[in-house]
């Protein structure tokens, strides 16, 4: 490995890490999240227009790495990424929504991932 290629790694890693930080900030400390990333606490529209992109986002990284690296890594990542509908299930049920709605959506679509991602995984 050349030391660019070490160092863009390094950085790669170290901005994962940062984003997994920043993620949790916004499960533990709402308020200072928001303010954190510039917008005011009372615009609920910035946050729907945050989740918005982190879903497309969520959608193009996976065929990203489909097209890249194959359908083996593309299973583990599907199976990775099964972490977002369990976490939007546990806030559906914290935040006021009905437990029947978090399962037949979000349990089921975490399902789902994780299935097909091991089935392709593991092909």
């Amino acid at each position: 490995m050349t030391v660019t290629t070490t160092a863009a790694l390094v950085v790669a890693v170290a901005g994962c890490v940062s984003i997994l930080f920043i993620g949790a900030r916004f499960l533990v400390a709402p308020r200072v999240a928001l303010a954190g990333f510039g917008v005011p606490q009372d615009r609920p529209r910035a946050l729907t227009s945050i989740k918005g992109v982190r879903d497309i986002t969520s959608g193009i990284v996976p065929l990203v790495v489909l097209a890249a690296a194959g359908q083996h890594a593309f299973g583990w990542v599907l199976v990775a990424a099964a972490l977002t509908p369990v976490g939007d299930a546990v806030v559906v049920t914290r935040d006021g929504g009905t437990l029947r709605h978090a399962v037949s959506v979000h349990a089921t679509t975490a399902t789902a991932l994780v299935v097909a991602g091991l089935l392709l995984a593991l092909s």
